[in-house]
């Protein structure tokens, strides 16, 4: 691979960073705050590429006439090197350097989904420790629209203490759990999907029926004080009394 291919796929890379950015696909990956450093990093590819390739198609500079009396030591470098080897042929960096387009290629033809059933089945709860539980009050409404990590928080740290009688809304993903019943779920990052981690919720009562694995649905119910264990890491997982359900489209956000 030489200079000039180099730059081309840098160039590509820098310009797929960037598509990613300035539409909603970057939130399959990272968190949202992270846009504006994306688009950075994008542009600094974007601009070291069409360095690198003015700089290899530039016309060549006149060449210094030799001292009469002087040997020639080479078309170019004074030191008799002219970037070929002794035989008359030209250096070239490693084939490796071509599997620098795979992830071009995925970003700009395949773009991966956001993660879903299968990581939640293969990572543990994210809430496997136990930690000081002060939360506010729920804010107005009925239901009230919470994530499914506040209302898993409130529902293990403070056993439901702050939730009481309301009914919640949440929104997530179906996932099959440990006996075979359908589990809510979300992931959630600390920084991107390279970290991702789930959140489970079981569900009693109107439970979803019928939908595959990756369905995302809008559930209203009330706090249980039901628990369960992830087969995974053997942490507790709290439960969700269903009162109705609806299937939604994927959310623009998928990662709480």
């Amino acid at each position: 691979m030489n200079r000039q291919a180099q730059a081309v796929i840098l160039l590509l890379l820098g310009g797929a960073v960037i598509r990613a950015s300035v539409t909603d696909l970057y939130l399959r990956y990272v968190k949202e705050g992270l846009r504006p450093f994306l688009i950075a990093a994008g542009l600094l590819l974007v601009a070291a590429a069409i360095m690198t390739l003015w700089y290899e198609l530039r016309p060549p500079a006149p060449r210094a006439l030799a001292p009469a009396d002087g040997p020639t030591v080479g078309p170019d470098r004074p030191d008799g090197h002219d970037g070929h080897d002794g035989h008359g042929r030209a250096h070239h960096e490693p084939r490796v350097g071509w599997l620098l387009i795979l992830p071009v290629l995925g970003l700009l033809l395949v773009a991966p989904p956001a993660l879903g059933s299968y990581a939640a089945g293969q990572a543990g709860t994210a809430l496997s420790s136990q930690q000081q539980s002060d939360y506010p009050p729920l804010p107005e409404g009925d239901p009230v629209q919470v994530s499914v990590l506040d209302y898993a928080s409130r529902a293990l740290f403070d056993r439901g203490t702050s939730i009481g009688d309301r009914r919640v809304q949440l929104t997530g993903f179906i996932a099959t759990g440990a006996d075979g019943q359908p589990i809510l779920a979300r992931m959630v990052l600390s920084c991107c999907a390279a970290d991702g981690r789930p959140v489970k919720l079981g569900l009693t009562g109107d439970v979803p029926a019928g939908l595959p694995d990756d369905s995302w649905v809008e559930v209203t119910g009330r706090y249980s004080d039901r628990l369960g264990r992830d087969p995974v890491n053997d942490a507790e997982i709290p439960y969700l009394e269903v009162e109705s359900w609806r299937q939604v489209p994927v959310p623009k956000r998928p990662y709480d």
